[in-house]
This record gives structure tokens, C-alpha cells and sequence, in this order.
């Protein structure tokens, strides 16, 4: 290439005539039409001219040649329909060389201008023709409607860009701004935008949108959104992200209409244990509703007979239907201070499934016989008929342990059950639990349970007895389902129990991981050795599936295969990892939301550990572990402190602490 060659090169999607001043080793000096001088390599160069400046004529002299050249082009270019030269060429199969294309376009002699004319045209418009290297390849039919409607699309595209972003930016200080209709995709977007980021379908849309109005992807987008009355200002934003349904679709409530419990005992069958006479009871929370458990205790002669009773959501919910696909969807209930999500609709949950008072209920009993010492002597599982004849809370069943007669042996029978667990091997680890409630005004209380109240071992050591006699069950006779076990803990820091909130804090953090599997295997954190969970079948899909498979060793349902087992646990894996994360994040809101209004308050805190300039410590009172600032600090673990609560912020989960 020589110097005074009008030449052509693509710079930010634009075409730039230039011609070349000098050439050193394939490398171009180049003076533009706008006066500016470049300098790069021959391949970057599309076109070339036939033509040549005079550039010796003087800089003005050359950029109004430019010019002139690029004028005359861009005229020719303007007579060009490419629609009409793909209509005559789309059968064509082979690409077509600029010299060609220039006559078909062009009738007479033709000029470089002539050429470049077609090269802008096509550059322009790449919707009928492939467009490389000065050659053209005729688009399909199929090609071309697929490109005008990405065309279509990306004007559209450009359209919410332009005026979600200008609608944004005008109405995001405004008092008490509205959505209008035509808006709403808009919301959509930045909402969809906001809760994903780069995983948003839509991200690229949404932070256009943001980048016009001025804004960043803030708690300005949030607090906008409160203002709109499209969130509110404790919105749960983790079930957001995890598309967690907080209610039944419309499908679920059509089929739940009219469903109601049979009151004929005759309905549930003939071969049903009929175990309505007995004293029944079920202990739970005060405000529980979806009670799925009961107890029951009778003497004969010598021995005890402890009856653990499961409501049989099987009978029901048959294997595949419309609800039993709504509990493996959701896997389980969702329990959080301020709302509850159950698994299924509550006119099962809190009613035909419920072990309400007084109400006839189907149920499969485990039947556990005891000696005079309150030790396990046999036991048997039977499809049965119950009544509960009492609803007590644990409040309630803790103030009658010395009074009532058959709660004073449910207790006893479960001391000694948890005695045999920790003399084989179990590790108790007892925490409280931090309760969280609102009061009439929505202001957060926060207080906490003894998890070792006599009411509670009661119940969980039952319902503990009732599982590993149903994972025996079923390992027994060879039935898989989805079994638990434990490897042995890290260290041990404790054997059995311990008082110290410290050692049972730290002990946690050493158990192994819960493994699942399909066939029973020790569990070193509970000391039985099998273990599955069968005893909230309301609450949670693997204690269904559990049900149906010791029904299917009763006579009362074909079982689930071993990979059908397999198939429900893998369906199951993420979303329940999903619900125990929403559940934790949820509770640690509200706690640091309380922790907001208690600035400059002291509480307790026990030092756990030291890292670098810090130290990580356990406030008691909320059972929530911190960093603590330790520069100049000497203390050790186990050291009680007491810490000045700084700063709180739930929606940016900060928290801010300082020794007292």
C-alpha cells in the first residue's frame, strides 16, 4: 500500500475514510476526514481505494478530498435497496464477491466510490446478507425473519431502556408514586434485576434501565419499592430469590374445595387397629395447629404399653396425585417468626390431617412394650383408628409431670430411653432456643426456651424412640428409604450431657455432618443404630415417604423402589437446603432487627475463640455468634464479658459490637 491511498477501517461501529500519509513495515499512518491522526496495521484495514490524494498537497487540501470522497459515497450508497437485490439473489449459494455485488447494484463503469458504496450499504444493513471480508452471502428466509424479529426486539428492548429509565428517574422522589399499567414490565425487570443481579434473565435490560435513571443497585431500588407498595419495609427477600411459593395455586385450591375428614369410623377401612379408647394426648406448641403426633400410656400387669401415634397423611394423599406433587415441590413447611408456610394446604394441615381434639383420625401407632423399669421390651407398628381426648401445650404437660399419673410415666419412659442413648454413645447438646414474637404494634420481642424443660425431653425423646423403631422396621425387612446416620464427632468435648452453655456451643461445632442413605447405618449423635424421620408427615415430604413405605410392609401400599427412593431424595437435596437457609436468615433478621433499637444496651457474651485481632463471641441472650474488636484485649475461651451492642442493621445483616 502507498502513500495517498483513500482507505477505509471500522472504529466503533462506524466506517472512517482516511488516507495514508506513510507506510513503515505494514504499518499505516493515517489522516482522517476529521483531522486526526492514527496509526495501525494493513489488517485492520476493510477497504482500499483504487484512488489517490495528492497528500503532499497540503493537510487541508487531503481532509477536504476526505470529505468530498465520503460525500459522493454516501450518496451512492442511498440508491441501493438491499431488499430487492436479496429477493433476486436468496436462491443463490455461494458468496458473491464485491465486484459482482457492485454491479448488480450499479449499472456502467464503476468506480471505487461504487464500491464502497455497497461495502456501507451492507454494513449498514446486515439483515438479508452475510457480510465478511468484501463478500456477501444471501440470508434464508428463515435467517431473515429471525433477524427482523431480533431487530423488533432490541427496538423494543431500547424502548424500556429509554422510557423505564427517564420514569425511574422522574417518579423516585416523588411522595406517593403510582405504577402505571404500562410500567409494569418495567418493575419487573428492576425488581428481577435487583433480587438476581447477573443472574436476571433480564440483568443487561435492567442495569441499562438503572444507568439512565441515574442510580445504582441500592437500598434506593428497595426504599422505591416500599414507596410503590410492592414491598414492604421487612419483606422477605430471601423467598424471593429462591422462588419459594407462599401460597397454592389455583389448581391446588380448586381440588382442595369441599374436602372434609370422614366422621364414620367404617370409612377408614377394616383392618385398623381401633385405638379410640384410649387416653390419648398430643403436646405441642401454644399456637400449633398442624398436630401430627400424639402419645398415649397404659399399665398392664407388669409392663407399660407406649403408644407413639402418627396421623396417616397416606390416606389422604395417594402417591402421585395433584397434592402429594405440591408436598415434593415444597418438601417441607417453613416456620419463620412472622409467617408460616406449610407444605400442604391448611385445610389438611390444621384440619382433616390435624389430630384435632375429639375428631376420629386415621394413624399409624407404633406400639412399644416396657418393663416396670421403663425399658424397652418389644414393639409393633399397626395401621389404627385414634382420638386424641387431649390438646395440651408444653407449658401445661410441664406443670402436671408430678400431678398426672400417665404424663409422669411418658416422662419416665422417656428419661430412661434418653439414659440408654448416652450410655451408647449419643451426645446431648442442649442450646436454648431463642423465640421471637410481635407484639399488638409490631414491635419485636425476643425471648428464649429451655429446650430442657421436662415437656420437651418428653416429646423429642419419644419421638426419637418412635424413629429408630421405625428405621429398625424397616432395615429389618429390607425396605429402603431415606435413613439417617452420623460418623463419630471430630473430638469429643463432653461425654453424654453437660450444663456448660460453652462446651455444648463448641461440642456443635465437632459433630459430623448427617449423612443420608438408603439403607440404616449407625447414628453416633443419637447413639441408635437406625434412624428415619416418620413423625411430621404434615410437615415434611421425607417423614411421608417414610409412612408409605412401612404401609407398603403392612399390606397397605405398593413401596417405593430403591432409585424411586433416590429420585425424591436428589428432587428434594436443594430445595430443603433452601428452606433450612430461608428459616436461619429469617430468625437472624428479626434478631438483628431487634438488635436495631438496643444501641448502647450491655448484654452477656461468653468468648469462644481468637483470631488474629479479634475475637469471636456468643451473645447469650440471642444466641447469635459476632466478631468482637480485640486490639489491646487479653481474654481467653470461656471468659464471660459483657459487650455494648453499637450499631444494627437487619437489612444489611450488620452488626456492630464493642467490650463494655
Amino acid at each position: 500500500m502507498e502513500s495517498g491511498t483513500v482507505v477505509e477501517y471500522i472504529d466503533q461501529q462506524q466506517i472512517v475514510i482516511s488516507a495514508v500519509l506513510d507506510v513503515k513495515q505494514k504499518r499505516l499512518r493515517l489522516l482522517t476526514e476529521s483531522n486526526r491522526e492514527v496509526t495501525m496495521s494493513e489488517g485492520r484495514i476493510s477497504y482500499a481505494s483504487q484512488s489517490r490524494i495528492n497528500v503532499n498537497a497540503g493537510r487541508d487540501a487531503i481532509i477536504e478530498k476526505l470529505k468530498e470522497t465520503a460525500s459522493r459515497r454516501e450518496l451512492l450508497k442511498e440508491k441501493i435497496n438491499i431488499r430487492e437485490l436479496w429477493e433476486l439473489l436468496n436462491e443463490e449459494h455461494e458468496w458473491i464477491d464485491l465486484k459482482t455485488m457492485t454491479e448488480y447494484c450499479f449499472s456502467g463503469p464503476v468506480t471505487s466510490d461504487h464500491e464502497s458504496a455497497v461495502i456501507r450499504s451492507f454494513f449498514e444493513n446486515r439483515m438479508y446478507f452475510k457480510f465478511n471480508n468484501n463478500q456477501f452471502f444471501p440470508n434464508s428466509e428463515q435467517q431473515v425473519e429471525l433477524i427482523l424479529a431480533q431487530k423488533k426486539e432490541e427496538e423494543r428492548r431500547q424502548k424500556i431502556i429509554e422510557r423505564g429509565g427517564d420514569w425511574i428517574k422522574n417518579t423516585i422522589k416523588a411522595p406517593h408514586p403510582s405504577v402505571p399499567e404500562e410500567m409494569q414490565e418495567v418493575v419487573d425487570i428492576v425488581k428481577s434485576y435487583y433480587l438476581f443481579e447477573k443472574e436476571s434473565k433480564t440483568s443487561d435490560v435492567g442495569k441499562a434501565i438503572l444507568a439512565r435513571a441515574g442510580i445504582d443497585l441500592n437500598e434506593q431500588i428497595f426504599k422505591f419499592f416500599i414507596k410503590l407498595g410492592i414491598w414492604d419495609e421487612n419483606e422477605n427477600l430471601d423467598l424471593l430469590r429462591m422462588e419459594i411459593p407462599r401460597d397454592f395455586s389455583k389448581r391446588i385450591e380448586d381440588y382442595i374445595i369441599g374436602l372434609k375428614a370422614p366422621e364414620d369410623i367404617n370409612a377408614f377401612g377394616q383392618n385398623r387397629r381401633d385405638l379410640t379408647a384410649l387416653d390419648i394426648i398430643t403436646i405441642d406448641g401454644e399456637f400449633t395447629k398442624d398436630f401430627d403426633d400424639a402419645l398415649s400410656i397404659e399399665k398392664e400387669n407388669d409392663h407399660y404399653i407406649l403408644g407413639v401415634h402418627i396421623i396417616d397423611v397416606d390416606h389422604y394423599i395417594k402417591k402421585g396425585d395433584i397434592l402429594d406433587q405440591c408436598g415434593l415441590n415444597r418438601g417441607s413447611s417453613i416456620y419463620m417468626p412472622d409467617m408460616t408456610i406449610p407444605m400442604l394446604p391448611r385445610i389438611l394441615s390444621e384440619d382433616i390431617c390435624s389430630l384435632k381434639k375429639g375428631e376420629i383420625r386415621p394413624a399409624i401407632s407404633t406400639m412399644i412394650r416396657l418393663n416396670r423399669f421403663h425399658e424397652i421390651i418389644d414393639s409393633e407398628i399397626v395401621p389404627s383408628i385414634i382420638r386424641v381426648k387431649r390438646q395440651l401445650n408444653y407449658n401445661e404437660t410441664c406443670q402436671m409431670i408430678e400431678t398426672d399419673e400417665d404424663i409422669k410415666t411418658l416422662y419416665l419412659c422417656a428419661k430412661t430411653f434418653r439414659e440408654s442413648r448416652l450410655k451408647a454413645g449419643a451426645i446431648q447438646i442442649t442450646l436454648p432456643d431463642i423465640n421471637i414474637s410481635f407484639t399488638e404494634n409490631s414491635m419485636v420481642n425476643v425471648s428464649s426456651n429451655d429446650k430442657e424443660s421436662l415437656s420437651r425431653i418428653l416429646v423429642s425423646e419419644l419421638m426419637i424412640m418412635a424413629n429408630s423403631i421405625s428405621g429398625k422396621f424397616l432395615g429389618e425387612h429390607g425396605v429402603p428409604a431415606i435413613f439417617r446416620s452420623q460418623p463419630e464427632p471430630k473430638a469429643r468435648l463432653y461425654h453424654g450431657e453437660s450444663d456448660s452453655l460453652f462446651l455444648n456451643y463448641m461440642q456443635r461445632k465437632q459433630v459430623s455432618r448427617v449423612i443420608i442413605g438408603f439403607e440404616p447405618e449407625y447414628h453416633s449423635g443419637l447413639g441408635v443404630h437406625a434412624y428415619v424421620t416418620c413423625t411430621s408427615p404434615i410437615r415434611r415430604y421425607f417423614d411421608l415417604v417414610t409412612q408409605r413405605q412401612i404401609k407398603s410392609i403392612l399390606g397397605m401400599e405398593a413401596p417405593y423402589t430403591r432409585e424411586e427412593i433416590m429420585l425424591v431424595y436428589q428432587t428434594l437435596e436443594q430445595t430443603l437446603a433452601n428452606v433450612g437457609k430461608t428459616q436461619y436468615m429469617r430468625h437472624r433478621y428479626w434478631l438483628l432487627k431487634y438488635l436495631e433499637g438496643q444501641k448502647g444496651q450491655k448484654t452477656d457474651a461468653i468468648v469462644l475463640d481468637k483470631r488474629k485481632d479479634a475475637y469471636f463471641v456468643l451473645l447469650m441472650a440471642y444466641m447469635i455468634e459476632w466478631k468482637l474488636p480485640g486490639r489491646g484485649l487479653k481474654m481467653k475461651p470461656q471468659d464471660l464479658i459483657q459487650i455494648v451492642i453499637q450499631h444494627a442493621d437487619a437489612r444489611k445483616d450488620l452488626l456492630s459490637v464493642f467490650p463494655g
